[in-house]
């Protein structure tokens, strides 16, 4: 596994790295010198990674150190089964290529302006030089994020996982850190369950249901039956184009379900597969829980097991349901995505 970290001037990136060397045995990839890295000035403004020895001094963490980016890939790739961590990635073509690798995660740092500026203030004191105005770092911030070609709000902008640290102390972000568990496989390789409930939130997108987006997948031996997203049936006038009264006129959930046109997720998965092709053994996925019309005619079928993601208000009806015709009900929450806040 290799882990890339990028972010903002003082944003904890360093820190992070250090804390996955000194606590979960990664170690450090380095890059022998960039001229775009100079250019943004990051070296005026961002420490070196250090880490304490045992005879409380500084030293260099453990490391390996390339000439090019080429060399670091290709070591990378050789050693894909150790654990490695690098903040030497500062341009996009360099990332499409780390991003086609399997092992490679993308982990972005980011924290308030005011922070990272009082963060610097901090440091440039404990080495008694002079720190910079909150100006004078915002002008570089600026510059380092944002400049055309080198800035590094592009490769932010892609990060797999994004980490927001307004930690206020390092054993705050190495709590935060522990809890969130970067080095987790499942951050490079969706599960089973992961994967097929991305699968039914992708179908959820193509919704045009005015009261809410629902995506269905069917699943037998981990392979897809069919899927389905709720909509008004075939031939007839999208939802969201006024093709069902009822969902448009905004009545509470639950209300007018008889004089509804639209088709749920569920129903549609289901008429697709037809009841040769879902036979025993067959798995549904939808990001909500089936209502209770859905449940009717999933149990109908012959589904074995039901997983959804988020609740729904008949939950406990269709489980009654399920559980009366012996058909298992689970639910799974993926993983956190998008924006983490640590501390």
């Amino acid at each position: 596994m290799l882990i890339g970290l990028c972010g903002g001037i003082c944003s904890g990136k360093h820190a992070i790295a250090e804390y996955l060397i000194q606590n979960q045995g990664f170690r450090l990839l380095e890059l022998k010198s960039n001229t775009i890295s100079q250019a943004a000035d990051e070296d005026e403004v961002d420490l070196q990674l250090q880490v304490p020895d045992t005879n409380g001094g500084i030293k260099s963490p453990p490391s390996t150190v390339f000439e090019c980016v080429d060399s670091l890939l290709e070591f990378a790739t050789k050693n894909w089964q150790g654990l490695w961590v690098t903040a030497d990635i500062w341009e996009g073509t360099t990332l499409d290529r780390f991003l086609q690798r399997p092992f490679f995660l993308l982990v972005s740092v980011d924290a308030p302006v005011s922070l990272r500026w009082k963060r610097l203030v901090d440091r440039c004191r404990r080495r008694q030089t002079e720190p910079p105005s909150l100006e004078k770092f915002i002008f570089w911030n600026d510059q380092h994020l944002y400049e055309k070609n080198v800035g590094r709000a592009y490769l932010t902008d892609r990060a797999q996982v994004r980490l927001f640290n307004s930690s206020s102390s390092l054993e705050e972000l190495h709590a935060a850190l522990k809890a969130l568990n970067l080095a987790d496989d499942q951050r490079l390789r969706p599960s089973w369950d992961q994967y097929f409930m991305q699968l039914a939130s992708l179908a959820a997108q193509r919704s045009n249901c005015m009261k809410r987006r629902v995506g269905c997948v069917l699943v037998r031996d981990h392979r897809v039956i069919s899927t389905g997203y709720n909509g008004t049936p075939r031939h007839i006038r999208n939802c969201n184009e006024g093709g069902c009264p009822r969902c448009n006129r905004g009545e509470g959930g639950g209300l007018g379900l008889s004089t509804c046109l639209c088709l749920h997720a569920e129903e549609n998965a289901l008429l697709e597969a037809g009841r040769e092709r879902i036979r025993e053994g067959a798995v549904l996925y939808c990001d909500t829980c089936p209502c209770l019309t859905c449940t009717v005619k999933i149990t109908q079928v012959g589904i074995s097991e039901v997983v959804y993601s988020k609740g729904y208000n008949m939950d406990q009806d269709s489980a009654t349901i399920l559980r009366t015709a012996g058909i298992r009900l689970r639910q799974f929450s993926p993983p956190q995505n998008g924006l983490i806040y640590l501390g």
